[in-house]
């Protein structure tokens, strides 16, 4: 790949300084740049890199002190949104796939649109429906009645299970399944546990991102949602019956239980929980390893396990880690007392 310097500019509206006929054939962090590679600087603790770094051109924030005479620059506002925007303009990956493999199975039923490509030992169920220019890879499996929509990508080793909804411009990453059963029992006369019957669905809208080993399951009656726009990072467990709100996103090893309605534009952190049949309202953010054992409807930042707004939490952490002086002090306080008592004994 070979981009004029002057054409990168131009897309992020950057102010060039430099070598204006330079070629740009590749992009790389600061600290791994080699000549020809474009990079940028946004963070303080990455300006220890700048001094050493092999790029020939980096994209820093109007006003950086232009040290170097032998590296290009492009000064913008926000470098780290500039080069995201590169990125998506000239480096997005391809994820070639082309036509139907022979040995993926493809029911007589099942409807195609144009330009679907389906990888090698891919299945498609009785009743699907496969919208244009979506790319299923290699061993995924499309149970029956699943709807797909167009410009999806659903990766290698991904389940999809029956009934299921997928809208446009989804992306699947390996090892996830979507629509596995909900974790629905009752306990018998007996003790014993019975498996409730799980009859739902599940319902992924448009522009939503799925990581790898992500398990979405299926309603008991009615469907899990999951609203246009969110993203959700790997490893995440998602009950039935849950609904999630636009634009939120949630971090690796999270889990919620049935039934939680979550709003828009909320985050959760790495690692964190929910309990069943709660509510959390819109722009809401909930930071990582935190436990959320009841709704929370205003917006803000909350930590902690049981979860309480940031302030709140960080007071009671700050005289958490305060015990050991407490302790001290009460021992101090309590052997003055004792002094005092027998004091007043002897008067």
């Amino acid at each position: 790949m070979k981009i004029n310097i002057r054409e990168i500019a131009s897309l992020i509206n950057g102010t060039l300084s430099g070598d204006s006929n330079l070629d740009i054939h590749n992009v790389a962090k600061i600290e791994d740049a080699q000549n020809g590679d474009l990079t940028f600087l946004y963070l303080p603790s990455f300006e220890k890199y700048f001094a050493t770094t092999k790029a020939s051109a980096i994209i820093v924030k109007t006003g950086f002190s232009k040290s170097r005479n032998d590296i290009t620059y492009i000064e913008v506002e926000s470098p780290e949104k500039s080069f995201f925007t590169i990125l998506k303009k000239y480096f997005t990956p391809d994820f070639p796939l082309n036509g139907i493999d022979p040995s993926a199975f493809i029911h007589p039923t099942a409807k195609l649109e144009d330009n679907v490509a389906i990888g090698k030992n891919v299945v498609i169920s009785s009743g699907c429906k496969i919208g244009a220019n979506s790319k299923i890879f290699h061993n995924s499996v499309i149970s029956e009645n699943v709807s797909v929509g167009s410009e999806c990508l659903i990766h290698a080793n991904v389940s999809i299970r029956e009934n299921c909804f997928i809208g446009s411009r989804v992306i699947i990453h390996s090892g996830t399944v979507v629509g596995s059963d909900g974790f629905g029992y009752t306990p018998n006369d007996k003790g014993e546990y019975e498996k409730i019957p799980q009859i739902g669905n599940v319902v992924i809208e448009d522009d939503v991102e799925i990581g790898s080993n992500v398990s979405i399951d299926r309603a008991a009656m009615g469907s899990t949602i999951i609203k246009r726009g969110c993203k959700i990072d790997n490893l995440v467990q998602i009950a039935h019956n849950v609904i999630l709100g636009e634009d939120t996103v949630i971090s690796a090893q999270t889990g919620i239980s049935g039934s939680t309605k979550i709003g828009k534009h909320c985050i959760l952190a790495g690692q964190s929980g929910l309990v069943g049949h709660i509510e959390i309202g819109d722009n809401v953010v909930i930071t990582a390893q935190s436990g959320v054992s009841k709704s929370i409807l205003k917006p803000g930042y909350y930590l902690g396990s049981p979860a309480r707004e940031m302030k709140i939490a960080q007071k009671i952490n700050a005289h958490i880690h305060s015990l050991p002086e407490y302790a001290k002090k009460i021992s101090e306080l309590e052997g003055e007392l004792k002094k005092l008592k027998e004091n007043l004994k002897v008067t």
